[in-house]
């Protein structure tokens, strides 16, 4: 009589969120870039299979969209959004709590400008900075134009700053990369490149955040300059203008 086989019973399936998948890509970002935040990767670090990530996201893509609104949604508003501080206080307020939040993890900053910038916590700091240049005094046209000017500055100074270090993993910080671009001046060769010689110690500072609100503030001085005095104009009209009718 052949003995019974006893088959172990299985265990319970492994439960998991999806702010773990959301933690696991941070983390798989922050230490290697995009490219090591693999769905696998991503699988791996919350120790579950492959296909058990589809139960919250179809794709990567929709892992690292849920990624940008996380990290947009911890944006504290509460540092500008009092309308009875001056607005642009406010504004560089914001342009520094954005900086903040996105230099804390260069590996995500490519997938913020990566792609549209369309979920909920996407729209609610767009409302807000438009919120933001009305209280400027601008017309709604021209407070949506400087909206879009803004987030691609601030965006964009944080991209190239982040590709500055030119590697994977936190930034060290400012003082060091300051330095580390000063001895990388110097080093260039003064009589093919005066002129970039001569402005060594204020080119080594482009990733200081005083030069980012020099930045800031010259164009807040445009925006306003080209408010005052031009009426309300509609995208027609703009239009006309641009090409001469």
């Amino acid at each position: 009589m052949e003995a019974s086989v006893k088959r172990r019973p299985r265990g319970p399936r492994r439960a998991f969120t999806e702010d773990e998948i959301l933690d696991a890509a941070l983390t798989l970002l922050d230490e290697g870039g995009p490219n090591a935040a693999t769905l696998r990767g991503i699988a791996a670090k919350v120790d579950v299979s492959p296909n058990a990530v589809y139960t919250y996201f179809p794709d990567k893509a929709a892992v690292f969209k849920a990624l940008v609104e996380r990290l947009l949604g911890q944006v504290d508003h509460g540092v500008f959004a009092d309308r009875g501080e001056p607005w642009r206080q406010r504004v560089e307020s914001l342009a520094l709590e954005l900086r903040a939040r996105l230099t804390a993890h260069p590996g995500a900053v490519g997938l913020v400008i990566g792609g549209p910038m369309d979920g909920p916590q996407a729209r609610a700091l767009n409302e807000r900075l438009l919120e933001l240049l009305a209280d400027a005094g601008l017309t709604t046209f021209d407070a949506a134009r400087a909206a879009h000017l803004l987030l691609v500055y601030v965006f964009g100074s944080i991209a190239l700053e982040v590709a500055d270090h030119g590697q994977a993993g936190p930034l060290p910080p400012e003082a060091e990369r300051t330095d580390s671009r000063h001895r990388a001046s110097a080093a260039a060769e003064p009589d093919r490149f005066p002129r970039s010689a001569a402005a060594a110690d204020v080119m080594a500072g482009y990733v200081s955040t005083q030069q980012y609100i020099w930045g800031l503030h010259r164009m807040l001085d445009g925006i306003t300059a080209s408010a005052v005095g031009n009426p309300e104009r509609s995208p027609s009209s703009t239009a006309e203008d641009t090409t001469g009718h």
